[in-house]
């Protein structure tokens, strides 16, 4: 059932993708030595919203699926919505960002020594980066991640990332 979810989702994103306004490319490491890969597709909200003289806020949707390794090998599928603000200049525009999303693990076992109660998780992260290049279409950034399951079922072990993350903007 699973993996026919994952399956239908890649499916569905790679098809969405061509709508998109961007795609990713992360590689983490975490808690136990786990090991993170993951690709992204986001949607941007829209237009920017000016906050004073010198900021701007905005937002985009982000569908992942990626794959965390420590003994065990769980894959992860999530959409998250995410808040990014934005101090606009000549050439860079550097940023911070937050969101907290929804995600789907492959199994509760994450370790030898840890397990979820449920696959179903939530994942929250903080970040920073900047965005340069032509049209200010590449996009660097340092991602601090959490994962759990916020307490709705026992146990609730969770995971911490650090996150290197690449994105390619179209627009």
């Amino acid at each position: 059932m699973i993996r026919k979810f994952l399956l239908l989702s890649a499916t569905v994103a790679a098809f969405s993708a061509r709508a998109a306004n961007g795609v990713s490319l992360e590689l983490g490491y975490g808690d136990e030595d786990s090991h993170l890969v993951r690709a992204g597709v986001q949607w941007t909200w829209g237009e920017k919203r000016p906050l004073g003289k010198h900021l701007q806020w905005g937002g985009y949707w982000e569908a992942s699926l990626g794959r965390w390794e420590n003994g065990e090998r769980v894959t992860d599928l999530a959409v998250t919505p995410v808040f990014r603000l934005e101090k606009p200049g000549a050439g860079v525009l550097p940023y911070v960002e937050a969101g907290i999303g929804l995600h789907l693990e492959s199994q509760i076992e994450f370790s030898d020594h840890r397990t979820s109660g449920t696959k179903f998780q939530f994942g929250d992260h903080v970040g920073f980066g900047v965005r340069f290049g032509e049209r200010l279409r590449h996009d660097l950034g340092l991602r601090l991640q959490h994962i759990s399951n916020g307490g709705i079922a026992s146990p609730n072990p969770g995971m911490n990332f650090a996150i290197l993350r690449y994105q390619y903007h179209y627009d």
